[in-house]
């Protein structure tokens, strides 16, 4: 998964102007409550953000 594709998941759950807001502001239990974006600033891989995320939010498996 590329950097692009995080964000357009996490634009298709929680809206494109809040999705924004959510990862500065949110720290996520499967990052080491780490938001989404020190997350990627420090080399987190997208993918493994993104199951963290999806985990944190209980998103349905079909967004998996």
């Amino acid at each position: 998964m590329t950097e692009t594709q995080l964000w357009t998941r996490l634009a298709e759950a929680l809206g494109d102007d809040y999705c924004r807001i959510w990862a500065s502001q949110q720290a996520v239990p499967g990052l080491d409550s780490r938001t989404v974006r020190e997350a990627l600033a420090n080399g987190v891989d997208a993918k493994t953000i993104w199951r963290a995320c999806w985990k944190a939010l209980e998103l349905p498996d079909s967004l998996r």
